[in-house]
């Protein structure tokens, strides 16, 4: 961890560095990247424990945060491709001219991270800003803060700090280096630091990238193999105790099989976690006592179907299903991002579209049904971050799609090329010839205005 105030100095430190040109060398980001994959082979063990420390996770479920070493492989894989100037076609009226777009690195951006998945959504961005070609400055939650110190300990070690710095510390650390001008902020988070994150960037102009959430639904149509579906369903919400951004967040069931899917549910759920979750080494823990309290706020009093089950000391919520949910109850109106799934059923489609479109746009929306017409009918008619059909969670793993929210769930996407995009700006670049000219365009005009017209009009 750096021993000085994350101020201006930091920030000219880096820029000195990245002026030097050092970080524009592909063979350079090859060796970067390739650097933070030894790293975080090497300090595997320390990972597992602060991941568990921070949030009571099963090793299984650690070894998620750890697939940025196959979002590193990607990025190794490609890179020479992604880097590449791509040529565009000229007009005619160009003669004689060449046109390409190149990729350049931004310069000095800022990352932060989250709590939920305090290792690899703080890797992960990182990851595309090295392969961009950027120097960059990593803020870590601290609300996680064992696996804030395994951040800084690798980078620390790995890179120079005028290359890759990590800035521990709380809420006015981060006010602090948001008050300095970066060349990219890149924020994971919550909707409502994600409009802190973005009137501060405002006001230098930086350009942002907030992955946030938001209440992500799931609709659960009849025409499901309804044992499969409550696998996927449960495995996707209470992974890492319901705390994932893309988490289901309620379900909208057809009123037709609804009985049946919760018989489902409740089997799955002690296949699962057993007859007490509280039990289980597969189940994670709340983050803090803060997340404890507004969860345990929003559960009710009666219509608990399974779990309940609360204990602030050890920070345990049971894997909770609502059922009968009305849509103006406590739980319905903010993203829950916990361990609680409500139910509400639906008896036409149409009625669950307009639930849907009434609310904010979220990241994800989850569709179970073997019916294209209504897969393609829900896809059309509604706005989310990305989709996934009959599972959940899974789409997030494909390096070639695209992550990210649209309005209040997010600004911008990674992941992939997508990464490396986001972390570069396209140069347009045209180059002219002086072995002809076409003298259309130069005075005087007179004789050439049918000309221009129909080279304008058409």
């Amino acid at each position: 961890m750096l021993t000085f105030a994350p101020t201006r100095d930091l920030i000219d430190r880096q820029r000195q560095f990245f002026a030097s040109g050092q970080t524009k060398d592909v063979n350079f980001r090859r060796q970067q990247l390739q650097k933070l994959k030894t790293a975080i082979k090497q300090n595997t063990p320390a990972i597992l424990a602060a991941l568990n420390a921070d949030l009571h996770k099963p090793e299984f479920e650690c070894y998620f945060e750890l697939s940025v070493i196959q979002d590193i492989d990607h990025a190794l894989g490609n890179l020479k491709s992604w880097v590449k100037p791509k040529k565009v076609k000229t007009p005619l009226t160009y003669f004689p001219s060449v046109a390409k777009i190149i990729p350049e690195p931004l310069g000095v951006v800022l990352i932060i991270g989250p709590w939920n998945y305090p290792f690899s959504l703080m890797i992960s961005p990182l990851i595309g800003a090295i392969a961009a070609g950027n120097c960059a400055v990593l803020k870590p939650s601290e609300i996680a803060p064992a696996t804030s110190k395994v951040v800084s300990d690798i980078i620390t070690a790995t890179f120079e700090p005028e290359y890759i710095a990590v800035v521990e510390g709380g809420v006015e650390t981060s006010q602090e280096l948001l008050e300095q001008k970066f060349d990219h902020i890149f924020f994971t988070g919550g909707t409502r630091v994600g409009r802190i994150i973005m009137e501060a960037a405002a006001k230098h102009l930086t350009p942002v990238t907030l992955e946030l959430g938001g209440k992500s639904p799931c609709i659960v149509d009849r025409d499901v193999n309804l044992t499969t579906a409550a696998r996927r369903i449960i495995w996707g919400k209470f992974i890492n105790a319901g705390q994932t951004c893309i988490a289901p967040d309620y379900l909208l069931v057809d009123r037709a099989i609804k009985s049946d899917l919760l018989v489902e549910i409740k089997q799955c759920i002690a296949d699962f976690y057993g007859d007490n979750p509280a039990l289980s080494p597969d189940y994670a823990r709340i983050i803090n006592q803060n997340q404890f309290d507004r969860l345990t706020a929003l559960l009710p009093d009666e219509d608990i179907l399974v779990g309940g089950q609360i204990n602030r000391d050890e920070l345990y919520i049971a894997p909770t299903v609502i059922n009968n949910v009305a849509l103006d109850a406590p739980v319905m109106q903010e993203e829950i991002f916990g361990p609680i799934l409500p139910v509400v059923e639906y008896d036409d489609l149409d009625s669950a579209l307009a639930i849907i479109n009434s609310r904010p746009k979220p990241l994800a929306l989850y569709i179970f049904s073997r019916n294209k017409d209504i897969q393609k009918r829900i896809i059309q008619a509604t706005s989310s971050g990305g989709v996934c059909i009959n599972d959940t969670i899974m789409q997030v793993g494909v390096n070639e799609l695209p992550f990210g929210g649209v309005g209040d769930s997010g600004i911008g996407s990674y992941h992939g090329v997508s990464s490396f995009e986001t972390f570069s700006h396209h140069k347009s670049v045209l180059k002219r010839f002086f072995f002809w000219e076409l003298n259309w365009r130069f005075a005087p005009y007179k004789g050439k205005l049918e000309q221009v017209k129909k080279m304008v009009t058409g």
